[in-house]
């Protein structure tokens, strides 16, 4: 989730990072990063863990480049920063049922947070996967949104654009299940506007449907076309997205 490359000041190798990662390039942004620095090895291994998360593909890749970035930590910075993804990639398999890794993932988050000092720049991204958990796996809502609005300040403190989309994304959410019609859809909105600001490519089809999903028609139609559209342009990126973007007709077969 860091918002590495995105802004003019980054330096050309990190800007194609970005550029290769918001087109779901995943392998090719990481084929241009040389594990040879605990920073190196831990973005490496993050854009990895997040091909995982958007494709359901990928796990042994990942593995290993996070046992690389994990071999490399010196620092608690950096030790908490590769329990962090530890984490992450532990939920996603528990999530997409590769595997029940709940437990890792808590563990591996808790870890995580013994090592990152409040206040820190890598608190938020960890607040938010502590928020995915507790929403997700544990099935605690309230828990969920006070670590996403932790995530949120900080994402906010820390100028980190993608994040703070994704804690607007999840905290519309939880707004949505609610029945909190009017703050969902702005949460939506402001997660579409960063992203497409951002040119993250890949992260803009789910917002557009989670936006449509707080519209009328003709709206909420237009926006599941554009994501059906940017969801062709990357090759059914992310899968999990497809039973959402399917046609009507399609979904009426199929019941």
């Amino acid at each position: 989730m860091s918002g590495d490359g995105t802004t003019a000041e980054d330096d050309p190798l990190q800007t194609a990072v970005w550029r290769l990662r918001s087109r779901a390039c995943w392998v090719d942004a990481a084929a241009l990063l040389t594990p040879a620095t605990p920073r190196a090895a831990l973005q490496r291994a993050s854009l990895l863990v997040e091909r995982c998360l958007y494709t359901e593909a990928g796990w042994e890749d990942a593995e290993d480049a996070l046992r690389t970035a994990e071999a490399l930590a010196h620092t608690d910075d950096e030790r908490g920063a590769a329990a962090c993804e530890r984490g992450y990639l532990a939920y996603a398999a528990t999530l997409f049922q590769v595997r029940d890794r709940a437990d890792e993932a808590r563990a591996a988050l808790g870890r995580a947070a013994a090592l990152i000092a409040p206040g820190a720049p890598g608190r938020p991204l960890l607040d938010f996967r502590r928020g995915l958990i507790a929403e997700n796996l544990t099935r605690s809502p309230q828990a969920a949104r006070a670590a996403y609005r932790r995530a949120h300040a900080g994402a906010t403190a820390h100028t980190d654009p993608l994040l703070l989309s994704a804690t607007w994304r999840h905290l519309a959410g939880l707004a949505l299940r609610e029945g909190e019609l009017t703050e969902a859809r702005h949460g939506f909105a402001e997660s579409l506007r960063i992203r497409e600001e951002l040119g993250y490519l890949v992260g803009t089809a789910p917002a557009l449907v989670s936006l449509a999903d707080t519209e009328t028609e003709p709206e909420a139609s237009r926006l599941r076309e554009e994501a059906r559209r940017l969801f062709r342009l990357l090759g059914g990126v992310p899968t999990w997205l497809a039973h959402r973007l399917a046609p009507p007709e399609t979904d009426a077969a199929m019941a």
